[in-house]
């Protein structure tokens, strides 16, 4: 009688071991030494290393990550404390200005010393300064309509923006201040209060300090300040 030929072995399916295991994450308890035989793959070194060393460097990992994630939150916590400074400070100095060029010469001042941002323009109506007794001193100018048209072509249609800033553009926009001879870039925000009030442009002579990508937010705020403190200083000598 010959014997019968023995089965073929049988291999488990790992996508169904791994499914298994899931669903009995209890199956190692009292088999704590099958933990100590199991070898995995090393993610910074070749062949295996026990699951143990493994666990321990993902923990480690993850730890590093996690420090990372903490890390960058306090830098960002920090950044925005000191954002919020400097603008509750340029603020406060703005409410001080007891007229319109005192508040030119804030703005110029706070924007310079808080905000490496060396150059100022406040362009105004004429209807926010015939009243006044002496012409606007810098960084103040008169609004015409050479200058409206291009201050308009460079905003595109937007409340807000930043752009970059041609040699020319500046001596047209900022005609009180040096030129650079390359482009710098500006911020240019329009100034309303129910009407157009004009424009404030805040500008550097690097061609990166106002990027086209940056938020525009914190220009468009100090526009509304500077449009409502415009108004009330007009009305003053009205």
């Amino acid at each position: 009688m010959s014997r019968a030929a023995p089965e073929p072995r049988k291999t488990l399916d790992p996508d169904r071991v791994a499914e298994w295991l899931a669903t009995h994450p209890d199956f190692f308890v009292g088999r704590e030494g099958l933990l100590q035989q199991l070898r995995v793959p090393h993610p910074e070194a070749r062949g295996a290393t026990s699951l143990l060393e493994r666990l321990v460097h993902d923990l480690r990992t993850r730890a590093e990550q996690a420090e990372w994630r903490l890390e960058q939150l306090l830098e960002s916590a920090r950044h925005n404390e000191a954002q919020y400074r400097r603008t509750r400070e340029l603020v406060l100095a703005l409410l001080e200005a007891e007229d319109g060029d005192a508040l030119g010469q804030a703005l110029a001042t706070q924007f310079c010393e808080r905000f490496s941002t060396p150059a100022v323009a406040l362009w105004c109506p004429a209807s926010l300064t015939d009243a006044e007794p002496q012409p606007p001193q810098a960084p103040r100018q008169v609004l015409d309509e050479h200058a409206g048209s291009r201050l308009a072509a460079l905003l595109d249609g937007r409340t807000s923006r930043c752009t970059r800033l041609t040699p020319t553009d500046w001596k047209r926009l900022l005609p009180h201040t040096a030129a650079p001879r390359g482009s710098g870039s500006c911020a240019i925000t329009r100034l309303t209060l129910g009407e157009p009030l004009g424009y404030l442009v805040l500008a550097s002579p690097d061609a990166d300090h106002f990027r086209a990508s940056m938020d525009t937010l914190f220009t468009e705020y100090v526009g509304d300040v500077v449009a409502r403190l415009l108004v009330r200083h007009a009305a003053r000598h009205g």
